[in-house]
């Protein structure tokens, strides 16, 4: 421990680790509600862009428009090899918009595939606390760019702020595996699944309500006795500033340094017995093959899990004609289920140390199953109401995708984790790995396949239809399915020539 951080030990008393979580996940509802607002404004937000560069015109080619065209070329392209019937021109245009979010959506996962490890090392080496509170100042700059972007290469700026910024997801992971012992652990992390699925039940909606409201005239505004444009979308940007500045300054206030915690007398208890469950820990070098591993299984799981969910209002559209009403409530269904499945199930059957291991299993095998239903529904005919077969395999794969939402990548993240512990790492050689690197090393391998899953997938989708898609995507998840069955158990393993428990 350096002496800065014993000077802050002694200055403030240690929570105990329950309230450290509390904080937490309040801190984190606030942060993925201002994530989630903006998701449905997508297309309305580049619709407007687009309208405003039409209107005023440019004498030059612009951000926006050299986009556009490589959007268009791209669809043309696809749809000169793809077996479904051409769209529409309003259909046209409304995809290209569509499309376009998605690549904003991409490009914020491919910051985050950049910075998650620095942020974990810069964790590691200064604290959670002020790496944390340091990358709450960019996300705070990026709601500001997006509430005066005038301009769609403003907006595309605060987009990559934000993704270079956000770190709060991983280092709330790293905070909670900093005080929690290996056996409370895994329900303690079932919280940041909970706030997900708050969030994203939730912020959608009220993105949706904020964005009919207006500041001023035409969102024009009076500052200093001046007239400032803001972007048409001002008032959920402003909410989005002020829950960010909210849980800015509640993390400074409230959340403690925890990168050199003590675990207290509980926890010790605890870890003494988990040790019992297994022969003997893990070793340094074994532990890191199993996060690569983990890497590597979280990387692919979210490269066919995000494909299929982006393209999910596409299949709608294309075969039932879908309104954004009825996409809303088809999304609506599978947030709420989420929701509900994160606060009882997941919660008690992920409080085992290897609970996190089945529920991932068993959620990424349910993945496979929905993805193979999607797989079969374009060939059973049109929806005919709620009773018709379309409409109750549509409903149950998306009640699937709803459990696998609700278990996945929570379990993914408590596992990697778990091989962070630092009791159970003292094995053979002794050595403890960087928890904030691990762990943000994992996070980005998983954003890479969330930046590259949905590009690939429309891809397949419009060249070869949504069966071959969703068939790709099915026999890829029961292979990560597989991978993952063969994992040995979290916390430790048997010696050599016995039955691994």
């Amino acid at each position: 421990m350096t002496a800065s951080s014993s000077s802050t030990t002694k200055a403030r008393p240690q929570l105990a680790s329950g309230k450290v979580v509390r904080i937490v996940f309040l801190a984190l509802v606030c942060d993925l509600l201002a994530f989630t607002m903006p998701l449905p404004l997508f297309p309305r937000l580049i619709n407007d862009f687009v309208e405003k560069e039409a209107a005023f015109g440019s004498a030059s080619p612009t951000l926006l428009s050299n986009t556009l065209n490589f959007v268009r070329s791209l669809r043309k392209t696809l749809f000169s090899y793809s077996k479904l019937a051409p769209l529409s021109e309003v259909a046209n245009a409304r995809w290209d918009l569509t499309l376009l979010g998605g690549l904003l959506a991409s490009l914020f996962s491919l910051c985050q595939f950049v910075i998650s490890p620095h942020l974990g090392a810069l964790s590691d080496r200064h604290g959670r606390r002020t790496v944390l509170l340091l990358s709450m100042l960019g996300n705070l700059l990026s709601a500001g760019l997006w509430l005066f972007a005038h301009s769609f290469g403003l907006y595309a700026l605060s987009r990559v702020v934000g993704g270079l910024s956000e770190g709060n997801v991983q280092l709330s992971i790293a905070v909670i595996s900093d005080v929690t012992s290996p056996e409370t652990r895994s329900r303690s992390l079932a919280l940041v699944g909970v706030a997900f699925s708050i969030a994203f039940t939730l912020g959608p909606s009220l993105g949706a309500y904020f964005a009919s409201r207006v500041f001023g005239k035409g969102s024009l505004v009076s500052v200093a006795g001046r007239e400032v444009q803001l972007n048409s979308y001002a008032v959920p940007a402003a909410m989005t500033l002020a829950l960010l500045t909210i849980e800015t300054l509640y993390l400074f206030v409230a959340l403690p340094e925890t990168r050199w915690y003590k675990e207290g007398k509980n926890e010790q208890a605890t870890d003494k017995t988990t040790a019992k469950v297994t022969d003997r820990p893990r070793t340094y070098a074994e532990r890191l093959e199993r996060l690569r591993q983990l890497q590597w299984i979280h990387l692919w799981f979210l490269y066919f899990f995000s494909g299929a969910e982006f393209t999910l209002t596409f299949l709608t559209y294309n075969l039932f004609n879908y309104t954004n009403a009825q996409n809303g409530k088809l999304l609506g269904f599978i947030g709420i289920l989420s929701s509900l499945l994160q606060g009882g199930y997941v919660r008690r059957r992920g409080a085992t140390v290897d609970g996190p291991q089945k529920l991932a299993r068993s959620g990424i095998l349910t993945c496979a199953v929905s993805l193979f239903l999607l797989t079969v529904l374009p060939h059973v005919g049109g929806m005919g109401g709620w009773a018709s077969a379309a409409s109750v395999l549509l409903y149950s794969a998306s009640a699937g995708l709803a459990f696998v939402s609700a278990t996945v990548v929570n379990s993914l993240n408590a596992m990697a984790s778990l091989e962070c512990s630092s009791t159970a790492l003292e094995g053979e050689d002794g050595k403890e790995i960087d928890k904030g690197l691990a762990l943000g090393k994992f996070r980005s391998r998983g954003q890479l396949g969330r930046a590259t899953g949905p590009l690939v997938a429309t891809v397949t989708y419009w060249i070869l239809g949504p069966s071959y898609a969703y068939g790709i995507a099915a026999l890829g998840a029961g292979a990560v399915a597989f991978k993952i069955s063969r994992l040995g158990r979290s916390g430790g393993i048997r010696s050599k020539g016995s039955k691994e428990l």
